[in-house]
Protein backbone atom coordinates (compact mmCIF):
# COMPACT_ATOMS: atom_id res chain seq x y z
CA UNK A 1 0.00 0.00 0.00
CA UNK A 2 2.90 2.46 0.38
CA UNK A 3 3.90 2.07 -3.38
CA UNK A 4 0.31 2.75 -3.95
CA UNK A 5 -0.18 5.64 -1.77
CA UNK A 6 3.22 7.17 -3.25
CA UNK A 7 2.39 6.58 -6.71
CA UNK A 8 -1.08 8.29 -6.43
CA UNK A 9 0.41 11.28 -4.37
CA UNK A 10 2.94 11.29 -7.26
CA UNK A 11 -0.27 12.43 -9.42
CA UNK A 12 -1.39 15.32 -7.06
CA UNK A 13 -0.78 18.88 -7.79
CA UNK A 14 2.14 20.64 -5.84
CA UNK A 15 0.80 22.72 -3.26
CA UNK A 16 1.45 26.92 -3.82
CA UNK A 17 3.82 28.68 -1.78
CA UNK A 18 0.75 29.74 -0.02
CA UNK A 19 -0.79 26.48 1.02
CA UNK A 20 2.84 25.60 2.21
CA UNK A 21 2.75 28.69 4.33
CA UNK A 22 -0.56 27.72 6.21
CA UNK A 23 -0.13 24.04 6.53
CA UNK A 24 -2.83 23.01 4.11
CA UNK A 25 -2.39 19.31 3.75
CA UNK A 26 0.34 17.62 0.77
CA UNK A 27 -2.27 15.03 0.37
CA UNK A 28 -5.44 15.50 -2.10
CA UNK A 29 -8.59 13.53 -2.05
CA UNK A 30 -7.55 10.54 -3.91
CA UNK A 31 -4.23 10.06 -1.72
CA UNK A 32 -5.14 11.00 1.75
CA UNK A 33 -7.44 7.66 2.06
CA UNK A 34 -4.38 5.51 0.42
CA UNK A 35 -1.92 7.09 3.06
CA UNK A 36 -4.11 6.31 6.04
CA UNK A 37 -4.25 3.29 5.06
CA UNK A 38 -0.88 2.67 4.28
CA UNK A 39 -0.36 3.65 7.96
CA UNK A 40 -2.42 1.14 9.61
CA UNK A 41 -0.79 -1.66 7.53
CA UNK A 42 2.52 -0.75 8.53
CA UNK A 43 0.99 -0.42 12.31
CA UNK A 44 -0.14 -4.12 11.91
CA UNK A 45 2.92 -5.11 10.40
CA UNK A 46 4.76 -4.08 13.46
CA UNK A 47 2.71 -6.05 15.75
CA UNK A 48 2.75 -8.93 13.30
CA UNK A 49 6.98 -8.40 14.26
CA UNK A 50 6.02 -9.57 17.66
CA UNK A 51 5.18 -13.24 16.46
CA UNK A 52 7.27 -15.99 17.16
CA UNK A 53 10.05 -17.68 14.18
CA UNK A 54 7.04 -20.19 14.37
CA UNK A 55 5.53 -17.72 11.88
CA UNK A 56 5.93 -16.71 8.06
CA UNK A 57 4.76 -13.51 7.65
CA UNK A 58 4.37 -12.00 3.99
CA UNK A 59 3.27 -7.80 3.68
CA UNK A 60 1.42 -6.31 0.55
CA UNK A 61 1.51 -9.78 -1.44
CA UNK A 62 0.27 -8.44 -4.96
CA UNK A 63 -1.94 -10.72 -6.64
CA UNK A 64 -3.42 -12.14 -9.78
CA UNK A 65 -2.71 -9.21 -12.54
CA UNK A 66 -0.99 -6.95 -9.69
CA UNK A 67 -3.10 -4.43 -9.29
CA UNK A 68 -4.31 -5.31 -5.83
CA UNK A 69 -2.25 -7.11 -2.83
CA UNK A 70 -3.13 -8.75 0.57
CA UNK A 71 -2.15 -6.40 2.94
CA UNK A 72 -0.85 -9.63 5.13
CA UNK A 73 -0.50 -13.23 4.87
CA UNK A 74 0.67 -14.82 8.09
CA UNK A 75 1.20 -19.07 8.13
CA UNK A 76 1.76 -20.74 11.43
CA UNK A 77 0.97 -23.43 13.76
CA UNK A 78 -2.85 -21.80 13.90
CA UNK A 79 -3.28 -22.17 10.30
CA UNK A 80 -3.50 -19.94 7.00
CA UNK A 81 -4.04 -16.29 7.72
CA UNK A 82 -5.26 -13.41 4.96
CA UNK A 83 -5.48 -9.87 6.75
CA UNK A 84 -7.05 -7.12 5.44
CA UNK A 85 -6.46 -3.55 7.91
CA UNK A 86 -8.73 -0.90 7.89
CA UNK A 87 -7.76 2.11 9.49
CA UNK A 88 -10.53 3.76 11.45
CA UNK A 89 -8.66 5.71 14.16
CA UNK A 90 -11.81 8.04 15.97
CA UNK A 91 -14.43 6.33 14.46
CA UNK A 92 -17.48 4.25 15.82
CA UNK A 93 -17.91 0.89 14.26
CA UNK A 94 -20.74 -1.61 14.40
CA UNK A 95 -20.20 -5.43 13.71
CA UNK A 96 -23.25 -8.03 12.73
CA UNK A 97 -23.11 -11.19 11.56
CA UNK A 98 -23.63 -10.23 7.81
CA UNK A 99 -22.49 -6.52 7.44
CA UNK A 100 -20.20 -3.30 9.34
CA UNK A 101 -20.80 -0.07 9.88
CA UNK A 102 -18.50 2.46 9.86
CA UNK A 103 -20.05 6.20 11.33
CA UNK A 104 -23.12 4.61 10.44
CA UNK A 105 -22.52 3.88 6.87
CA UNK A 106 -22.23 0.23 5.71
CA UNK A 107 -19.08 -1.32 4.11
CA UNK A 108 -18.36 -4.07 1.86
CA UNK A 109 -15.04 -5.44 4.29
CA UNK A 110 -16.46 -8.37 5.21
CA UNK A 111 -16.84 -9.51 1.66
CA UNK A 112 -13.85 -8.07 0.75
CA UNK A 113 -12.15 -10.58 3.19
CA UNK A 114 -13.49 -13.56 2.09
CA UNK A 115 -12.54 -12.67 -1.43
CA UNK A 116 -9.17 -12.48 -0.49
CA UNK A 117 -8.83 -15.67 1.48
CA UNK A 118 -10.86 -17.48 -1.17
CA UNK A 119 -8.34 -16.36 -3.62
CA UNK A 120 -5.31 -17.22 -1.28
CA UNK A 121 -6.31 -20.49 -0.83
CA UNK A 122 -6.65 -21.36 -4.19
CA UNK A 123 -3.09 -20.23 -5.15
CA UNK A 124 -1.70 -21.83 -1.94
CA UNK A 125 -3.45 -25.19 -3.21
CA UNK A 126 -2.36 -25.44 -6.43
CA UNK A 127 1.57 -23.99 -5.70
CA UNK A 128 1.52 -27.22 -3.01
CA UNK A 129 -0.40 -29.63 -4.24
CA UNK A 130 -2.77 -30.02 -1.64
CA UNK A 131 -5.80 -28.50 -0.23
CA UNK A 132 -5.17 -25.22 2.16
CA UNK A 133 -7.95 -23.68 4.01
CA UNK A 134 -7.08 -19.88 4.25
CA UNK A 135 -9.33 -17.58 7.25
CA UNK A 136 -9.89 -14.12 6.57
CA UNK A 137 -9.24 -11.60 9.29
CA UNK A 138 -10.26 -7.99 9.49
CA UNK A 139 -8.02 -5.37 11.36
CA UNK A 140 -9.54 -2.67 12.75
CA UNK A 141 -7.06 0.21 13.35
CA UNK A 142 -8.23 2.10 17.08
CA UNK A 143 -12.11 2.66 16.76
CA UNK A 144 -12.76 4.46 19.07
CA UNK A 145 -16.01 2.52 19.76
CA UNK A 146 -16.38 -1.26 18.61
CA UNK A 147 -19.71 -2.23 18.86
CA UNK A 148 -20.24 -6.37 17.92
CA UNK A 149 -23.52 -7.12 17.88
CA UNK A 150 -22.50 -10.86 16.35
CA UNK A 151 -19.77 -12.21 15.20
CA UNK A 152 -19.33 -13.26 11.29
CA UNK A 153 -18.95 -17.33 11.51
CA UNK A 154 -15.72 -17.32 8.92
CA UNK A 155 -14.38 -14.02 8.90
CA UNK A 156 -12.02 -12.99 12.15
CA UNK A 157 -12.55 -9.33 13.29
CA UNK A 158 -10.08 -7.97 15.66
CA UNK A 159 -8.80 -4.44 16.61
CA UNK A 160 -5.24 -3.85 16.24
CA UNK A 161 -4.71 -4.12 20.01
CA UNK A 162 -5.95 -7.61 20.44
CA UNK A 163 -4.26 -9.13 17.17
CA UNK A 164 -1.37 -11.10 18.75
CA UNK A 165 -3.36 -11.90 21.53
CA UNK A 166 -6.42 -13.43 19.19
CA UNK A 167 -3.67 -15.03 17.30
CA UNK A 168 -1.98 -16.57 20.26
CA UNK A 169 -5.12 -18.25 21.12
CA UNK A 170 -5.98 -20.17 18.76
CA UNK A 171 -5.95 -23.97 19.02
CA UNK A 172 -2.72 -25.78 16.63
CA UNK A 173 -3.85 -27.01 13.37
CA UNK A 174 -0.82 -27.18 11.25
CA UNK A 175 2.07 -29.48 11.81
CA UNK A 176 5.69 -28.01 11.49
CA UNK A 177 6.17 -29.95 7.97
CA UNK A 178 2.89 -28.68 6.47
CA UNK A 179 3.66 -25.05 7.67
CA UNK A 180 6.72 -25.37 6.01
CA UNK A 181 5.67 -26.53 2.85
CA UNK A 182 2.97 -23.70 2.91
CA UNK A 183 5.68 -21.30 3.48
CA UNK A 184 7.71 -21.99 0.98
CA UNK A 185 5.29 -22.26 -2.10
CA UNK A 186 4.02 -18.53 -0.42
CA UNK A 187 7.42 -17.17 -0.50
CA UNK A 188 7.35 -18.14 -4.18
CA UNK A 189 6.04 -14.39 -6.49
CA UNK A 190 5.03 -16.82 -8.93
CA UNK A 191 2.48 -18.32 -6.21
CA UNK A 192 0.20 -15.34 -6.23
CA UNK A 193 0.96 -13.50 -9.76
CA UNK A 194 1.97 -15.15 -13.08
CA UNK A 195 3.74 -12.06 -14.09
CA UNK A 196 5.49 -10.80 -10.90
CA UNK A 197 7.43 -7.25 -11.32
CA UNK A 198 10.83 -6.94 -9.65
CA UNK A 199 10.08 -5.69 -6.36
CA UNK A 200 10.43 -1.91 -5.18
CA UNK A 201 13.74 -1.17 -3.33
CA UNK A 202 12.21 -1.71 0.09
CA UNK A 203 14.55 0.39 1.51
CA UNK A 204 14.16 3.54 -1.10
CA UNK A 205 10.64 2.33 -0.81
CA UNK A 206 10.24 3.27 3.31
CA UNK A 207 12.21 6.45 2.76
CA UNK A 208 10.25 7.95 0.29
CA UNK A 209 7.08 7.46 2.55
CA UNK A 210 8.90 7.89 5.87
CA UNK A 211 9.52 11.97 3.93
CA UNK A 212 5.86 11.74 2.80
CA UNK A 213 5.16 11.19 6.43
CA UNK A 214 7.20 13.99 7.79
CA UNK A 215 5.69 16.47 5.05
CA UNK A 216 2.13 15.48 6.42
CA UNK A 217 3.14 16.00 9.97
CA UNK A 218 4.71 19.04 9.70
CA UNK A 219 1.87 20.85 7.90
CA UNK A 220 -0.26 19.56 10.56
CA UNK A 221 1.84 21.26 12.95
CA UNK A 222 1.79 24.33 11.04
CA UNK A 223 -1.89 24.84 11.12
CA UNK A 224 -1.57 24.02 14.62
CA UNK A 225 0.51 26.76 14.81
CA UNK A 226 -1.80 28.75 12.83
CA UNK A 227 -4.68 28.28 15.14
CA UNK A 228 -2.71 29.18 18.10
CA UNK A 229 -1.61 32.34 16.72
CA UNK A 230 -5.38 32.92 15.95
CA UNK A 231 -6.92 32.45 18.92
CA UNK A 232 -3.98 34.29 21.21
CA UNK A 233 -4.34 36.70 18.70
CA UNK A 234 -8.25 36.97 19.35
CA UNK A 235 -7.83 37.10 23.10
CA UNK A 236 -4.87 40.24 22.94
CA UNK A 237 -7.83 41.94 20.89
CA UNK A 238 -10.29 41.47 23.30
CA UNK A 239 -7.99 42.35 26.31
CA UNK A 240 -7.16 45.26 24.61
CA UNK A 241 -10.19 46.38 23.75
CA UNK A 242 -12.38 44.39 25.69
CA UNK A 243 -13.08 47.70 28.41
CA UNK A 244 -13.69 50.13 26.16
CA UNK A 245 -16.67 47.93 24.01
CA UNK A 246 -18.12 47.09 27.51
CA UNK A 247 -18.15 50.56 28.82
CA UNK A 248 -19.65 51.65 25.34
CA UNK A 249 -22.63 48.94 25.90
CA UNK A 250 -23.06 50.28 29.19
CA UNK A 251 -23.87 53.61 28.25
CA UNK A 252 -25.45 52.45 24.99
CA UNK A 253 -28.18 50.79 27.73
CA UNK A 254 -28.14 53.97 30.20
CA UNK A 255 -28.90 56.05 27.99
Amino acid sequence: MMAETLRIHDGDPPRSWWRRLVGSSPLSADSRPWFQGALGEIAVGQILGRLGPEWTVLHAVPVGAGVSDIDHVLIGPAGVFTLNTKNHAGSDVWVGERAILVGGHKQHYLLHARHEAARAGRRLSAAVGEPVSVTPVLVLIEPRKLTIKQRPADVGVVTDRDLLRWLKRRRPVLAPERIARIADAAMVPGTWHHHPAPPEDPVALQERFAELKQTVRSAQRRRGLWGLGLIVGGGAVAVSYGADLLAALLNVGLS
